[in-house]
């Protein structure tokens, strides 16, 4: 039977397979949409392994609340292109991962995919079935799972995502304007700089350190500055550790949105105008394919290798 371009355009919606490999498996199933779907899952079960050793650095960041808004977990997803994680069925999947987390706290990712994912398959399962039907490499990363009082936030559909954990009176949490406070915070962890660190005190000394080194060979590598005693140098040093602070602590940064103060003094302000007590108590921040080796095929040149069958 002729298979129309709307059922191919269609399975492929669905699965997120390519245009032949949907063509294919349809006439393969007389045009019969859900065989095709099994047809595609078949076949990519048997290739699904083949496809680990490909570069999966696109993906999506997602954050879930439980229904009482005070655990939050936020998850990584990887594939290989940004086609796959915009398709409905990538984030449908991302979605059911992150309510599994939810509902039975795993303590690491080997606990995560022995849970079930749903009355058919365990998480392992279903990532490798997904790995099958859209015929992509993927990925779950890591995940972090945080309790209290929480907000987030999932930068450009998912490319980064944050949680900060507060502690705050009921005083500051009941106030109406805390909800826009807190986000004003995951903004800030979003922006151009992101921190590590929530105060200086958290800072480990090796770090301080290693940054004290570094501003030395800089100085010295000043021919200005080269001849100084070692003391100066050093009293060159702590006026210029400060800067460095601010770069990686949170309170330490300008706040974005009223650069005349920092972020530790739009808190304190904030505290006092909701008459309560709030602190940072700490953040997660994910960004999408931090680390990973990035893809670097040229997207054309693979269309028509396929076209070609080679």
């Amino acid at each position: 039977m002729a298979i129309t371009a709307k059922q191919v355009s269609d399975l492929r919606a669905k699965t997120g397979c390519g245009m032949m490999e949907c063509k294919k498996a349809l006439t393969e199933a007389n045009g019969d949409f859900d065989e095709a779907v099994k047809v595609l899952r078949e076949k990519g079960l048997a290739v699904a392994a083949k496809k680990a050793g490909r570069i999966a650095s696109e993906g999506v960041v997602d954050i879930m609340f439980n229904d009482a808004h005070d655990v939050a977990a936020m998850i990584e997803v990887n594939a290989e292109t940004d086609f796959v994680a915009k398709n409905e069925t990538f984030k449908e999947f991302v979605r059911g991962i992150l309510a599994t987390i939810i509902a039975n706290k795993p303590a690491d990712l080997d606990a995560l995919m022995a849970l079930a994912y749903d009355a058919e398959y365990t998480v392992a399962e279903k990532l490798t079935n997904m790995i099958a039907t859209i015929g992509e490499n993927m990925n779950i990363r890591r995940f972090v799972l945080v309790e209290g009082v929480l907000t987030s936030y999932i930068h450009g559909a998912g490319s980064a995502g944050v949680i900060v954990k507060f502690n705050a009176d009921e005083a500051a949490v009941n106030n109406a304007g805390f909800a826009e406070f807190a986000k004003n915070i995951a903004l800030q962890i979003a922006a151009g700089n992101p921190p590590a660190y929530v105060t200086k005190e958290e800072v480990p000394a090796s770090a301080v350190e290693e940054e004290k080194q570094i501003l030395i060979a800089q100085i010295k590598n000043d021919e200005k500055n080269a001849s100084k005693p070692d003391a100066i140098i050093e009293k060159m040093v702590q006026g210029k550790i400060g800067k460095f602070y601010e770069r990686v602590c949170l309170v330490e940064q300008a706040y974005v949105k009223d650069d005349k103060m920092t972020v530790g003094q739009y808190v304190e302000a904030t505290a006092k105008e909701f008459g309560g007590a709030i602190a940072i108590d700490s953040f997660c921040l994910y960004e999408r394919g931090e680390g990973l080796e990035k893809k670097e095929d040229n997207f054309a040149d693979e269309i028509a290798q396929m076209v070609s069958g080679n």
